[in-house]
Order: C-alpha cells, then sequence, then structure tokens
C-alpha cells in the first residue's frame, strides 16, 4: 500500500492493523531488566495495601509510581557527562 492510500485510510479511521506486519513490532524502551531491590516492611506493607485497593500486583503499584516519579524530574532527559563524571573512568 502506498503511504497516500495508507494516511487516507487512516484518516478515515479505517483499521489497518490487516495492512501491517506486527510480528517484527518492537515497543521503544520497553525492553525489561529484571533488578531485586529490599525494601523495609513497612514498604512492602505499605504497597501491598495499595495494590489490594487497586486491584493489581505489588508489582504493578511500584512500575507505575518510579515511571511517574521519573517522568516528573529530569531523570528522564538525555545523559549529560559532567567534568566530576569524567575524573572517574
Amino acid at each position: 500500500m502506498k503511504a497516500k492510500n495508507f494516511e487516507q485510510q487512516f484518516d478515515e479511521n479505517v483499521d489497518l492493523t490487516v495492512s501491517l506486519d506486527l510480528s517484527k513490532a518492537k515497543r521503544v524502551l520497553q525492553q525489561q531488566k529484571r533488578v531485586n531491590v529490599d525494601f523495609p516492611t513497612w514498604i512492602v506493607d505499605s504497597l501491598d495495601k495499595e495494590a489490594r485497593k487497586l486491584g493489581v500486583t505489588r508489582q504493578s503499584v511500584i512500575k507505575v509510581w518510579l515511571a511517574d516519579r521519573l517522568e516528573m524530574t529530569a531523570s528522564n532527559l538525555p545523559f549529560q557527562q559532567t567534568s566530576a563524571d569524567t575524573t572517574h573512568g
């Protein structure tokens, strides 16, 4: 399908998934890496309480809260090396 036809069908709200090869689709920046974190018992208890209230897993609460916090801070900006960073390499 030509791009012009694709755009036209998109604008007309046509379901274009049949025209796409989703077998090689990737979610950008969604690769997972396992990490272990130790929390005090009171934090785990609080996370479990919040998870029950929301009807999700503890892991889901942690992921969403961390993602929200990172989006609110400058931590998600591209890494900028400082002179202090170069003295340790």
